[in-house]
């Protein structure tokens, strides 16, 4: 079995940037424990308003910013931060826009409110991830996504950026966002997804109505492998009715020792597929 050397990680929540939760505490520890098993690994995450760029010291990295991103029609300017987490030796990226981010929380804002834009942002940050990997000139063996602002990006992966160098060989494993949000699905979505060979047929089957859930099921509709952050015996059953291998929970301890068995597993069946086509 050969291994999965280079890891993607594209997570919604990272410590120390934000408060701890349990996607937070994942996306934090998780690519550390597997860079630990000597595997090459990139770490992307949004910039949220929260987040204080003096006291994580984050950074613009000019060369990498400046592209415009066209999401449902409207233009919108990508910015692309840097900081480190040296006692994990870890980079991290910060996919950041104005629009989008600045002055703004995560998933709801301060009054406990929905950002009714949700949709939007999760389309630009997951483009944003692959055009600036694109810029790196990196190409991932595996892209594992982390919760609902990285559920765009399997998509992206197996039809936008299918013939992209960076993408061609690569594999995908999604874990669903373990919180449950009331939103509805927006009335723009198709314009939304649109991006090359993307288009709304993606959510054909989902059988959803609210935001959220449908993100989650598009995730693992398009993915190679899933990872659960928390059981969810509805997501493991739709998963496990597509064909996807599936990790449980994983204690955080234990990240090193079952992730990277889970990604070569997911790499070499690709691989394998492949070869047989």
């Amino acid at each position: 079995m050969t291994k999965a050397k280079k890891i993607l990680f594209v997570t919604q929540e990272m410590l120390p940037f934000v408060p701890e939760t349990e996607m937070a505490v994942m996306g934090r520890y998780l690519p550390q424990a597997i860079q630990e098993k000597t595997r090459e690994i990139r770490s992307f995450m949004p910039k949220w308003g929260i987040i204080n760029e003096r006291r994580n010291q984050l950074h613009e990295v000019i060369r990498l910013s400046g592209m415009n991103i066209i999401v449902d029609d409207t233009d919108h300017p990508l910015v692309i931060k840097v900081a480190s987490i040296p006692a994990a030796k870890m980079q991290i990226y910060f996919i950041d826009n104005d629009d989008f981010f600045e002055k703004r929380c995560m998933m709801v804002d301060a009054d406990g409110k929905e950002y009714k834009d949700n949709a939007e942002r999760a389309a630009f940050y997951a483009r944003g991830v692959l055009e600036t990997i694109k810029k790196l000139k990196w190409s991932p063996d595996i892209i594992h996504c982390l919760g609902w602002m990285s559920s765009f990006i399997p998509l992206y992966v197996k039809t936008a950026y299918s013939e992209e160098p960076s993408f061609r060989d690569c594999r995908v494993v999604y874990t669903p966002s373990a919180k449950r949000l009331s939103a509805s699905i927006p009335p723009n979505m198709e314009g939304i997804i649109a991006f090359r060979g993307a288009t709304i047929s993606a959510t054909r089957g989902l059988g959803e109505k609210k935001l959220m859930p449908m993100l989650n099921k598009l995730g693992i509709k398009f993915a190679d492998g899933i990872g659960f952050l928390a059981e969810s015996k509805a997501l493991t059953r739709f998963a496990k009715g597509l064909g996807k291998p599936c990790l449980g929970p994983v204690a955080t301890e234990e990240y090193g020792i079952c992730y990277p068995s889970f990604y070569d597993t997911i790499w070499n069946t690709g691989r394998v597929a492949e070869e047989e086509s």
